[in-house]
């Protein structure tokens, strides 16, 4: 099988020779697409492919992308972005899938977004490369997504996505906005996704609006479970901690508990003083279902590294310190150089562990 791997780009200079190297290990077609570079962008990808392809920008990022997808003439068809970087492990791991296909229609990939040092810490899979002859096509204005059907492969090779430069603050609030003062109403998925832009943007009031709004009606699970922990968030925020910790309990009726919900009524039933509770939760999330082949967003951190570290302090303050320096320990072993681990190394020194 042979791969085409499309990228949409405006003024990325910076970064795109960076990803294109990666990309050159692996694809047997180069699919440019520029929506309005002022920089050096085209002159970079010409060094990689003569598939460049000039496309006026009309806010909506899906329109893009299917042109792009439009472009490709290969058996598959992959998306990246230009700040997305590819080891050469896991460049491997993509010829692989691509010389010994077996037949699926769409591969789902590990999408690593935050990191610490070089280690992920924020992971959720993405619907990545697709059967050419299948027709999938991408669907939102901003957060555009391919709908997972058909014969669903999860691969393990890794997309790294690391930013060089922000993206306009409002951006994604105004295209959705723009939609809305249309009057075109918000599917499900985008009712969400403008809750969000409305949390990260401080608008905490409209942020609830919508997201209680979303709530209500029909969505994925995944994403209603998230907009339970945005709702937490929003009413934090105003200070409203009674409704905050009611959205967060909202979230156990959607699914079961993530290890992140799981660290957040930890900390609640810590700053309450209960604090066996605490420790229920914070264990609770060491074996939590992070649902990773559900797509859902995934801080690591929240899987191990902060549950051992509350659950020293926890146990310390409960005067078992033999558990708490264990959790430490734990903890030593996800982050050695975590200057928190590396206090409580100290502290346990001094106490003859």
């Amino acid at each position: 099988m042979t791969l085409s791997v499309c990228l949409i780009v405006k003024d990325e200079q910076k970064v795109l020779k960076r990803c294109l190297n990666c990309v050159s290990k692996f694809a047997d077609e180069i699919v440019i697409v520029d929506t309005g570079s002022t920089d050096k962008t085209v002159k970079i990808a010409k060094e990689f492919t003569d598939k460049v392809y000039f496309f006026k920008w009309c806010d909506d990022f899906s329109a893009a992308r299917n042109y792009a997808f439009d472009m490709a003439t290969c058996d598959l068809l992959m998306w990246l972005d230009a700040d997305d970087i590819i080891t050469e492990e896991n460049c491997v791991k993509i010829n692989e899938l691509k010389n010994s296909f077996d037949g699926f229609d769409m591969a789902v990939l590990p999408y690593a977004a935050a990191f610490d040092g070089e280690k992920p810490t924020f992971v959720y899979n993405r619907e990545r490369i697709f059967k050419r002859d299948k027709g999938y096509r991408f669907l939102g204005e901003v957060h555009e997504a391919v709908v997972p059907c058909g014969n669903i492969y999860y691969s393990d090779a890794v997309i790294c996505h690391k930013k060089e430069k922000e993206n306009e603050p409002l951006r994604n609030l105004r295209i959705l906005q723009r939609k809305i003062a249309s009057g075109k109403a918000l599917d499900g998925r985008e009712k969400f996704y403008y809750g969000r832009e409305l949390l990260f943007n401080r608008m905490y009031k409209e942020s609830i609006a919508v997201l209680e709004d979303f709530l209500r009606g029909n969505g994925w699970f995944v994403n209603k479970a998230e907009a339970c922990i945005n709702l937490y968030q929003a009413y934090k925020a105003l200070g409203e901690d009674d409704k905050a910790i009611s959205a967060l309990l909202h979230s156990l009726a959607v699914c079961p508990p993530n290890s992140q919900v799981c660290c957040m009524l930890g900390e609640y039933f810590f700053n309450r003083g209960e604090l066996n509770f605490s420790i229920y939760w914070y264990e609770a999330a060491l074996k939590a279902d992070n649902g990773e082949k559900s797509g859902s967003f995934i801080n690591t951190d929240y899987c191990a590294f902060i549950p051992y570290m509350q659950l020293c302090v926890l146990y310390d303050r409960l005067g078992d310190r033999k558990k708490a320096y264990e959790c430490n320990l734990k903890a030593g072993e996800i982050k050695p150089h975590n200057e928190n681990y590396l206090s409580n190394v100290k502290y346990f020194g001094k106490l003859g562990f």
